[in-house]
């Protein structure tokens, strides 16, 4: 269980509330957070050897790339060791730091097996107790072997709850309950049971002797090629360990409590009631010594002491003495708990929840029934003043220093820290309002309108109240409106401008409804809105008004965030100037802070779904038939489109201005020759066309683009000293492009364009005319360039989307909107090389179905009570997804027995009065209506009438259906096998429909210097530089644990990057550990079956990267270890597979298919099948030569081998001659079968997961590190021109990427 703040006094600044000795300052140390003081088991239990810290052990930070040379900071830290003396076990030593707090050697003994049971002592230096906030280096006399005496105090109610609550929290440690039910920011992890507890440092190996026992290859059966079966069960392998043992059989408050008055001057705190496994129940008092037995009994209250008396100052002490079963099992069970690997425990940043869990029997549990009902808002029992104020402590820490790194990394985490809080309050606050379990500020209005305050947090539902939305939707546009202002608070939040505030905003969707959940601004509540804004307009553009501090604080952000000053008119006609859009309101909060809120349209609209009178689109939409009315105003482009956008524009005014510096410089030289080297090569640009000659020296281009940097920045700087002409050749291509500014390059975006009831002034006339036209090119590039861009990095494999979720991010990251999602598959439909596109194209069109059934889902769920929740759900599913013709909803038969019957009826009855529409209900409506809505909303026809028919049509797997409808709108299910394909009954019962959670969109606050290291790191490895570009990653890895503390995604791409590097480096063994705990996080922080997850697995087994999965390498790494466990008739099944699916998807003419070819042929060959084999490696050899040509190394290895084969084959055909010629006394030669040696099988792998170890003499290394920084200025010059799509590359280039020098570094993408 994770370790709770309750530990500490609320005077602990906000950020320091969770427990130190979950993160513990890396940088400030010798060795890695991430290990270090990880819930207090680091060094402490020998968890880590001193090779991390060697290994971290350089500690200044290199900052990257940046030049902020003058931030490193050399803490010299040794650690030193102190001894702690605890009532009754032997004094041990412990290893700590001068930067640690008294609290962190707290949290180390509450964790560590044989102090685990206490929680209420002092830590005492020569009998003066240490303050709990004092870092060591500030505690006189403490040094090198110091003696710490651990000092049981007195109890107070709290710390009695304190430890009632902790006991509770050890019994659990390794129940999986709270993962399945998403409480407390628990989620599974299955690695463990996969190795079999073999987890690299937790160090229970299970080597007898020496021999490792022999493990069972063979591979299930619904894992094998052909196979049709996808059970559920396998997802989530039974783990022994959670048969938990038993060691009470209650433990709950007593219904005795509180003590009276005369029992509380006794010192009686609280009584609790107790059943041994040996069936003994026994009342224990807690007073302020301790905890003893009682002699009340469960109808008679008698608190004198039983007979006899002990009194134990731990509640596991006192246990202990009275049942022997909980004293052998509470101890096995300590065991098991600190064996376990410390990411299983810790509890992840946000929560993660699971879309099936197994049966679960619901045990009695005194701490989670006190929680329900006291509806703990944030631990209030352990914090003066009750809730938490959200908003000062949002603000409070963005208002941190933030001058060097330790500075930045305090403030960083305190802002993540809160972030996580507030999102996790928010979430049960949401929750809360939905289920009806808070009254309403507002109760006397209609349900819709209502609005809620619940721990100091606003909520309100997506509902269009009071009209607000009238001309822009309605409800439609009110759903969406919170999700975008999201998004503005996101990017604001990223700018990050000091003094300029954001709310904290969380977006929760939960059976159905949407909910805003809202940090509040002081004061905002007692006064009217119209007094209150002072910059924006309420009403959508009539009255507007403008404030002098705003406009400085938003023209801090325009530049960043592209977005355009300009002016409005109000309703007296006046000029307004504004820095954003007319709706975002600015406020200045009791606390004098300037607040934006409503930020809802922070970018620009996409007018491709904004159909305007009077305005044409550009060709390239029209063509794809927009622009197409939407449900409602509110769309926009998204940020990363505009960035992409500028950056299209920036390369093209590059390209402008030098072709007219070349053509001036031509005119005044008149020498043809500067030309014809100078126009721009760029392929596919229509300026290449125009330049003479196509041949131009890059070189030589380059120093053109270069100088118009040069001159770009000369003019920015407004230096007289440029010619006029110069200056009208930077014009000139600023005009073009449509920049502001006709001296230097600067795109921005009026995101009041085309907003109904915004009116400009005259005199920006012309501006607005060019905004709108630099709108419609938005609009056009995001048709022309970024979905071609899109489907063609399917095609290469470089984008690899294994779900909808990671095909969303996908369409995402190139700022392509989900309500694209029929373009893009359309799109897809008519690319050529459609076959190699399969996958992408299924998963768009069941990521169309679901998201059409979730819009459905959405309505259906409004107009269902609490009571009928699991019958509706599951009959939706079985609409949704059974063959069954005719589910009815309908109460199981089992219940209906005859005396229950009629109540049945009649409450059923009653609680539908309001609603029974959705039990009505029909599959043929739903997909009716599945159809209709993918039409409508992402104009796309789908041709099925009900799931068997999408099943049979697009060829896609109900179950994939199931899980992606299931992750969508938080719907938990049973896990067991379910039949879709019954027609004689429903494939759901109510019983198989679990839980339903919440879905949440919340910021993800960033650490910025961690990642700027993990980008240099990768930088550098890209070039070739592995030990540098490894100490860079290890240095991020210490800057992230040190924001996010343990667990983030961010880290587990850390992990995995510093995991392929000492697999490179061959450093195997810390491969393996960094693999893993990237497995382990990625299990919890993603959840157990994220594309992500999967990836991890993969390298674990294989030391793969981002290896192509969907493609052959995974089978052909199956097949290949197989084929080295000799179990050859298996690995063929994989391997052919894996070779119809490389055809499938690179095409058969492709280096991956030869591979393949040639791993086919080997297996042949151990099975002395030389026929077979030597076809095999025909096709591999034709491919090759075809490819590589006659002298590549690869051909001439394939033509090495198939003489081999020839040689053997004969051999083996001389030898059956023989035999049928003499017969038994045939003179028989051995022949040589060879079983593959483990080295050729692991250098195969290799190969199939993109790695190449090359020799290379110390001449080659300098050759490829110039050749190396020469295509990296290279790159840099022509910076993304990828989108051009250069089309004339060769094909060797194309496919045989190994062939070319940069070989010898990792390649990130796997090439054969």
């Amino acid at each position: 269980a994770a370790v709770r703040p309750e530990v500490l006094p609320a005077c602990a600044p906000v950020a320091l509330r969770e427990p130190l000795g979950q993160r513990g300052f890396s940088l400030l140390r010798g060795h890695p957070a991430g290990v270090a003081l990880m819930n207090g088991s680091g060094p402490h239990d020998g968890l880590k050897g001193d090779k991390d810290a060697r290994q971290n052990g350089h500690e200044e930070a290199e900052p990257g790339e940046d030049g902020n040379d003058q931030e490193v900071i050399v803490i010299q830290d040794t650690g030193f060791t102190v001894k702690i003396c605890a009532p009754g076990i032997e004094p041990f030593s412990l290893q700590v730091s001068p930067q640690e707090m008294v609290q962190e050697i707290h949290q180390v003994l509450m964790d560590r097996e044989d102090t685990c049971h206490r929680t209420c002592f002092s830590l005492q230096l020569d009998g003066n107790v240490l303050d709990n906030f004092a870092e060591l280096k500030t505690i006189e006399g403490l040094q090198e072997g110091s003696l710490l005496k651990v000092v049981e105090e007195p109890y107070t109610v709290r710390e009695a709850r304190i430890h009632v609550r902790h006991i509770r929290d050890l019994l659990k440690s390794l129940d999986p309950s709270d993962a399945f039910n998403g409480v407390d920011c628990n989620s599974l992890s299955f690695l463990s049971v996969f190795t079999d507890g073999d987890l690299g440092d937790s160090g229970k190996r299970k080597k007898k002797g020496t021999e490792m026992e022999q493990i069972d290859c063979t591979p299930p059966e619904h894992i094998l090629p052909g196979s049709k079966e996808r059970p559920l069960c396998a997802l989530q392998p039974q783990n022994r360990d959670w048969k938990p043992l038993q060691c009470l059989k209650v433990l709950t408050m007593s219904g005795w409590n509180p003590p009276p008055g005369n029992r509380k001057m006794h010192g009686d705190l609280m009584y609790l009631y107790v059943i041994t496994v040996e069936d003994r129940h026994v009342s224990i008092t807690a007073s302020t010594r301790g905890f003893y037995l009682n002699q009340s009994t469960a109808y008679n209250f008698n608190p004198k002491p039983a007979n006899p008396s002990f009194l134990s100052h731990s509640l596991v002490e006192l246990l202990n003495q009275i049942s022997p079963t909980f004293k052998k099992n509470f101890s096995a069970l300590q065991k098991k708990r600190v064996q376990r690997h410390p990411f299983e425990r810790i509890a992840t940043p946000f929560q993660v929840y699971s879309w099936t869990a197994p049966q679960a029997e619901h045990a009695m549990d005194c701490v989670r029934a006190e929680d329900a009902y006291t509806s703990r808002l944030g631990y209030e029992e352990h914090i003066p003043g009750q809730t938490r104020d959200w908003n000062e402590e949002l603000q409070t820490t963005r208002e941190l220093p933030r001058k060097n790194l330790p500075e930045r990394l305090l403030r960083e985490r305190a802002i993540f820290k809160v972030h996580s809080d507030f999102t996790a309050a928010a979430t049960r606050g949401a929750m809360a309002v939905i289920d009806g379990n808070v009254m309403a500020i507002n109760p006397s209005e209609e349900t819709k309108m209502q609005m809620f305050i619940w721990n100091n947090i606003f909520f309100s539902l997506g509902f269009d109240v009071r009209d607000h939305y009238k001309d822009f939707g309605g409800d439609v546009a009110a759903y969406v409106a919170p999700t975008n202002d999201l998004n503005g608070v996101r990017t604001y939040n990223a700018v990050d401008v000091e003094g300029l505030y954001t709310l904290g905003t969380v977006v929760v969707d939960y059976r159905g409804y949407r909910v805003t959940a809202q940090s509040i601004i002081p004061g905002i509540l007692e006064r009217e809105q119209e007094q209150s804004v002072i910059y924006g307009s309420i009403d959508f553009g009539k009255t507007v008004v403008s404030h002098p501090k705003y406009l400085e604080l938003l023209e801090k952000t325009s530049r960043p965030l592209k977005i355009q000053k300009h002016k409005v008119l109000n309703d007296k006609n006046e000029e307004v100037e504004l820095c954003s859009s007319v709706e975002c309101k600015g406020i200045i909060g009791n606390d004098g802070r300037h607040y934006i809120l409503d930020l809802l349209r922070t970018f620009p609209p996409d007018l491709n779904f904004l159909p305007v009178e009077g305005e044409e689109m550009p060709e390239e939409c029209k063509k794809m038939g927009f622009p197409k009315q939407h449900r409602h105003k509110l769309c926009c482009l998204r940020q990363e489109l505009v960035d992409a956008f500028v950056e299209h524009r920036y390369l093209l005014f590059m390209k402008l201005a030098a072709l007219q510096l070349m053509q001036q410089k031509a005119n005044k030289q008149e020498s043809s020759g500067v030309l014809e080297n100078g126009a721009s090569p760029e392929n596919g640009t229509a300026e290449s066309e125009k330049s003479e000659s196509d041949d131009g020296k890059i070189d030589d281009n380059m120093t053109g683009l270069e100088q118009v940097k040069e001159l770009a920045e000369t003019i920015a700087s407004d230096d007289g000293a440029v010619d006029p002409k110069s200056r009208e050749v930077i014009r000139n291509a600023c005009k073009a492009v449509g920049s502001i500014s006709d001296a230097s390059f600067d795109i921005r975006f009026n995101p009041d364009i085309f907003s109904p009831g915004v009116r400009f002034p005259e005199s920006s006339k012309e501006e607005v005319q060019d905004q709108k036209q630099l709108l419609k090119d938005a609009a056009a590039f995001l048709l022309s360039c970024q979905i071609p861009g899109l489907v063609k990095d399917c095609l290469d494999h470089t984008v690899l989307p294994m779900d909808g979720a990671t095909l969303a991010e996908a369409m995402h990251q190139r700022g392509i909107n989900m309500r694209y999602l029929g373009k893009v598959i359309s799109f897809i439909t008519k690319t050529p090389g459609r076959a190699q596109l399969d996958h992408i194209y299924k998963i768009g069109i069941s990521e169309l179905i679901t998201r059409s059934a979730k819009h459905i889902f959405k309505t259906y769920l409004q107009g269902v009570e609490l009571s009928g929740l699991s019958a509706a759900i599951s009959h939706f599913l079985n609409c949704f997804l059974s063959s069954f013709p005719n589910p009815i909803a309908h109460l199981p038969a089992d219940e209906l027995v005859s005396k229950k019957k009629n109540k049945k009826r009649k409450n059923r009855n009653l609680g539908n009065v309001d609603n029974t529409a959705w039990a009505s209900m029909t599959p043929q409506e739903l997909w009716k209506n599945i159809c209709s809505e993918a039409k409508n909303y992402f104009d796309f026809g789908l041709e099925c009438e009900n799931a068997d028919q999408a099943a049979e049509v697009y060829s896609l797997q109900k179950i994939t259906l199931l899980r992606e409808i299931s992750l969508k709108t938080g719907v938990q299910i049973l896990l067991k096998e379910y039949n879709f394909d019954n027609r004689h009954k429903p494939t759901f019962t109510e019983e198989d429909i679990l839980n339903i959670f919440p879905v949440v969109k919340h910021v993800n606050p960033k650490a910025s210097d961690a990642f700027h290291f993990f980008q240099s790191g990768q930088a550098k490895v890209q070039q070739g530089f592995l030990k540098e570009g490894c100490e860079l990653i290890n240095e991020a890895l210490n800057l992230f644990n040190n924001v996010y503390g343990a667990m983030h995604v961010e880290i587990c791409a850390c992990l995995r990057l510093l995991a392929r590097l000492n697999y490179i480096m061959g450093d195997y063994s810390e491969a393996l550990s960094n693999q893993q705990k990237a497995v382990l996080m990625s299990e919890r922080v993603l959840g157990i079956e994220h594309p992500n997850t999967i990836q991890e697995y993969v390298s674990t087994r294989c030391w793969g990267s981002r290896t192509n999965i969907l493609s052959s390498s995974f089978l052909n790494n199956i097949g290949l270890v197989l084929h080295g466990v000799m179990e050859y008739d298996l690995s063929l099944r994989f391997l052919e597979n894996a070779l119809a699916i490389s055809s499938k998807y690179h095409g058969s003419k492709s280096l991956k298919v030869a591979l393949s070819h040639h791993l086919v042929a080997r297996v042949y060959e151990s099975k002395a099948e030389f026929r077979s084999a030597l076809q095999h490696e025909k096709e591999g050899y034709t491919i090759y030569k075809n490819q590589l040509g006659e002298h590549h190394e690869k051909t001439k290895e394939s033509s090495e081998y198939l003489k081999y084969l020839t040689q053997q084959a004969v051999a083996l055909q001389r030898t059956m001659n023989e035999i049928y010629k003499n017969g038994s006394n045939a003179n028989i030669m051995p022949l040589k079968f060879t079983a593959p040696s483990m080295a050729s099988v692991l250098e195969q792998l290799n190969i199939i997961n993109g790695i190449l170890f090359i020799p290379l003499s110390q001449k080659d290394l300098e050759n490829l590190k110039a050749e190396v920084q020469r295509r990296q200025q290279l790159q840099e010059s022509l910076k993304s021109g990828e989108q051009l799509e250069p089309e004339d590359k060769a094909p060797e280039e194309k496919e045989a990427e190994p062939s070319m020098p940069s070989a010898a570094i990792p390649l990130t993408q796997s090439s054969a």
